[in-house]
């Protein structure tokens, strides 16, 4: 971690002079608390907007105006085929080997369903799935269900992960021992990237090698890591993966989810899936055959149109991230949220504990605050004071220094803002 950072305000300030991704900050909306721009530290719940997702939602009601149903070939942007316009930006994002291997679609735990159907094929032995303890509920409630769908009782079926007592987060070690544990029982392993409670980001490079030494699927959900750290899915030979879009990637607010699935599933039209019109064969599609041909990748596993709408205001924010590059916008996350931990820890005894990792490949943007008592009061005194963060039960106030838009001096005075 830096050291030699400076608890002034001149400091931070010059820190955000030679920062060159400041003028990303000016590409969108900032909300006003007291007639002043907001310490928006809650990109990690929603992003904000780009000034450029008005146009490209309004290209497309005027094509819808202009042509009715004509827009899905006459239009501007061709609607029948708009989920390619974001499939490059897409697969760099995630660390795919090519476009075959993403697809934008539905919403995060819609694509999380759909993905159990070919990804989690239990039998009467094989058929455990390990989890955080404390991954999203959401997460929780999929899997729950996949396990009674399949005729298994959850507590039997569901394998939890927690941390070892005194501690707030996962060691590698401790997860891949219970992957060995479980050995030729386990079906699954399907976890967060990045924990949305702790903020920790796991090491799914070896959490996969380790799933797949035992003959599990391995799966994640990138909620909290999409757009926050770098992905390298492809390489790490990660079977699947989904994320929403309205986190860090700033899409829109429940915006569109994506899909990675590995290219060693491309040609796999016997794979089990839950099929519809849009995943069929795009050359065959208009044939009207009733015989379900996939697409190639993951593209075969689409069933609808796309949502047009939601895909032009993801467009336009994945448009601003490539300008950007995720290895620019990470390194500097690492400097922003190394900043943000060490005024915290500079200002003494607060009455909070960051239980967020401390080392940075452990973790993304976000710093969690678990509050020790007046927790809720602290939140809200933070709020009245301009500083937008989320509040997680029990006890934790999440804070994220996203790094395409906030700054050295927004952490400068949330931690001003929080001695006061």
């Amino acid at each position: 971690m830096t050291t030699n950072f400076k608890n002034t305000l001149a400091f931070a300030q010059e820190m955000d002079k030679n920062d060159s991704l400041k003028h990303f900050r000016d590409k969108y909306y900032m909300p006003q608390v007291n007639g002043k721009d907001a310490i928006y530290f809650t990109g990690n719940s929603l992003g904000l907007q780009p000034k450029t997702t008005k146009d490209y939602i309004n290209q497309e009601l005027e094509d819808w105006k202009n042509f009715g149903v004509e827009g899905h070939f006459e239009g501007k942007n061709p609607w029948v085929g708009y989920h390619h316009f974001v499939e490059k930006q897409t697969a760099e994002l995630v660390g795919a080997s090519s476009v075959d291997e993403v697809v934008v679609m539905n919403t995060l735990t819609v694509n999380l369903n759909l993905l159990m159907v070919s990804f989690y094929r239990p039998t009467k032995k094989r058929y455990k799935i390990i989890m955080e303890a404390d991954a999203f509920p959401s997460d929780h409630y999929a899997m729950q269900q996949q396990a009674r769908f399949h005729g298994f009782e959850p507590e039997d079926a569901i394998v939890q992960l927690y941390p070892r007592a005194g501690e707030h987060t996962l060691r590698t070690e401790d997860i891949i021992a219970k992957i060995e544990f479980c050995g030729d029982e386990l079906a699954l392993v399907m976890l967060g990237g990045v924990n949305y409670y702790t903020g920790q980001f796991f090491d799914l490079e070896n959490i996969t090698d380790a799933g797949h030494s035992v003959g599990a699927t391995v799966g994640f959900d990138l909620a909290h890591a999409a757009g926050n750290v770098e992905l390298k899915l492809h390489d790490w030979g990660v079977d699947f993966a989904t994320w929403c879009s309205y986190k860090y990637l700033n899409s829109s607010p429940g915006g569109i989810s994506g899909v990675f699935i590995h290219e060693k599933y491309a040609n796999s039209p016997e794979m089990p899936r839950f099929a519809g019109w849009w995943g069929s064969d795009e050359k065959e599609r208009f044939l009207m055959d009733k015989n379900f041909v996939p697409q190639k990748g993951a593209a075969g596993w689409q069933m609808s149109n796309a949502p047009i709408l939601a895909m032009s205001a993801h467009w336009a924010a994945l448009e601003i991230f490539m300008e950007a590059g995720m290895k620019n916008l990470r390194a500097k996350s690492v400097q922003l949220t190394n900043y943000l931990e060490w005024l915290i820890n500079e200002s003494g005894d607060l009455g909070i504990e960051i239980i967020t990792p401390k080392t940075e490949k452990d973790r993304g943007c976000q710093l969690s605050l678990l509050t020790k008592e007046n927790g809720k009061e602290l939140f809200k005194k933070l709020q009245d004071a301009g500083v937008i963060a989320d509040w997680r039960e029990p006890n934790v106030i999440r804070i994220a220094p996203v790094p395409m838009y906030n700054t050295f001096e927004d952490c400068y005075r949330f931690v001003e803002v929080l001695n006061r």
